[in-house]
């Protein structure tokens, strides 16, 4: 048998010619732009579809939830005891559903970069002070205590009021949910200087369960959840912190978290002052 010179190169393609190679490059890069175009355009579809349901399971959402209200009030008829526990329970249910489908109509337009930034100048003690208030109530029925220390002398913001109050609503939602009976979660405020200018940084903090290092960057991932067992005690889209990282860089301003597991979390987001 003869014996293969092993100091010999063996190149497969040496005896193919230039242009066949070229055109062989060419054919897998239109393939591979081919791809990326439909993948872009699966996602775009994806993004309208949530989108499309998300709105049209709003407006039944609402009825059901409108006529509960109608029958726990009594406008039909008087109920008994139980019969407004329960009617009760479905109001509860169904707003926490309309929430989270709110969430997911508000994640589908900023993928698909839909949510538009309303600038006003407002004082954000205000709005953190009446955030803190409607939140107490759910803090309470836990045995969280909830705290804001607000300064009295910090510059108006120049932002969208509303979406800075869902920024905070969901930050402080979070913070309640994931701190046990006798802890503590508080929010403040102040002026400081960023990598930019000037900017106010706000701080929602908890005594809660914390976040390992390692799950830092994947709260802000889209539909992303820590503990993702179907046993897990807190439940939700996924989407809240997705949706505040873009609402605060959508602001020009950043996001991001300091928490080390059983040592609670702190979230802090910035609103760049007008240079």
């Amino acid at each position: 048998m003869p014996r293969l010179d092993q100091s010999a190169p063996v190149t497969l393609s040496q005896n193919v010619p230039a242009d066949t190679r070229s055109t062989s490059v060419e054919a897998q890069l239109r393939q591979a732009l081919d791809r990326i175009a439909e993948l872009e355009a699966r996602d775009t579809l994806k993004t309208q579809f949530l989108a499309n349901i998300s709105h049209d399971l709003r407006t039944p959402l609402t009825a059901v939830i409108t006529h509960a209200e109608i029958l726990r009030d009594g406008i039909l008829g008087p109920l008994s005891d139980r019969q407004i526990d329960s009617i009760s329970g479905i109001i509860s249910g169904g707003r926490q559903l309309l929430e989270q489908v709110g969430e997911i109509l508000t994640y589908a337009r900023g993928a698909a970069n839909q949510l538009t930034i309303t600038w006003t100048q407002f004082q954000l003690t205000d709005v953190l002070a009446q955030l803190t208030a409607l939140n107490e109530s759910l803090a309470s029925k836990k045995g969280v205590r909830l705290e804001a220390e607000l300064p009295d002398d910090l510059d108006l913001v120049t932002a969208d009021r509303e979406k800075i109050a869902h920024i905070v609503g969901n930050l402080l939602g979070n913070a309640i949910d994931f701190t046990p009976n006798g802890g503590r979660v508080w929010v403040r405020a102040s002026k400081c200087k960023g990598p930019h200018g000037e900017e106010c940084i706000v701080e929602v903090g908890d005594t809660g369960i914390g976040i390992d290092g390692s799950h830092h960057e994947l709260v802000f991932r889209e539909f992303a959840q820590v503990d993702s067992s179907a046993s897990r005690q807190h439940h939700g889209t996924g989407l809240g912190l997705t949706i505040a990282r873009k609402l605060a860089e959508l602001h020009g301003g950043r996001i991001w978290l300091e928490s080390e597991l059983g040592q609670g979390s702190r979230f802090y987001f910035t609103i760049p002052y007008p240079s």
